[in-house]
């Protein structure tokens, strides 16, 4: 049984909770569950029975071995949090819901991933580290997706797409077959991508149009 916490007590978190505890109900005692770690939380807080033992400082100090999933959905916010994180004790497994469907068929996927209930990876794929794939995502042929993307609930990718890292796309978004997505850009809820996107933009609508550019 290996040890483990989730950073981030938020709602994301307590989610990400349910799945440790339906891989343990197929598979007992895979996981024995700690508790959360937070900055924003004081310290002993109680979230659904379960502690907040700390911050980054007492990750940074835990001596033992231990499994951290990282259940923060903004990418800047995620890739600063794993910056600060320099305790070799601290390994970062990739979850996959038990009711998630993954092929076989040269699937590769990183460190770190959270995959949630109902999420569908079809074949050759390559999932980068700190990727979310929340409720009901699906993810089609020969797509490539880099380090820390975040896609919320029912976002649909097409086959033969790039996405870039650190992109985050919202609720119910539809990324169409043969398009890039670049590096730091926001896609809105419910938008249809239905052109290739540019770096560091923010894009919404049918279709997504980029409406702003951000650092």
């Amino acid at each position: 049984m290996k040890n483990i916490a989730i950073f981030g007590a938020g709602g994301f978190g307590r989610e990400v909770k349910t799945i440790i505890d339906k891989i343990n109900s197929i598979h007992p005692n895979t996981y024995n569950f700690l508790g959360f770690y937070d900055d924003g939380f004081e310290k002993d807080t109680l979230i659904n029975g379960y502690p907040v033992l700390g911050g980054i400082t007492d990750i940074n100090s835990i001596k033992e071995s231990i499994c951290l999933l990282i259940s923060i959905g903004d990418p800047k916010i995620k890739h600063k949090i794993i910056s600060k994180i320099s305790n070799k004790n601290v390994e970062f497994p990739s979850i996959i819901h038990p009711n998630s469907s993954i092929s076989n068929d040269a699937v590769k996927m990183g460190k770190g991933c959270i995959i949630c209930e109902g999420t569908i990876i079809t074949c050759n794929i390559e999932i980068g580290d700190f990727v979310i794939l929340n409720l009901m995502c699906t993810v089609g042929h020969d797509t490539i997706i880099d380090n820390y993307c975040a896609f919320m609930p029912s976002v649909n990718i097409s086959g033969e797409v790039h996405i870039y890292s650190s992109v985050y796309v919202g609720t119910g978004a539809k990324i169409i077959n043969l398009l890039e997505i670049g590096e730091n850009t926001i896609v809105g809820a419910g938008a249809v991508v239905s052109k290739s996107l540019p770096a560091n933009c923010t894009a919404v609508g049918i279709p997504a149009k980029p409406i702003k550019f951000h650092n």
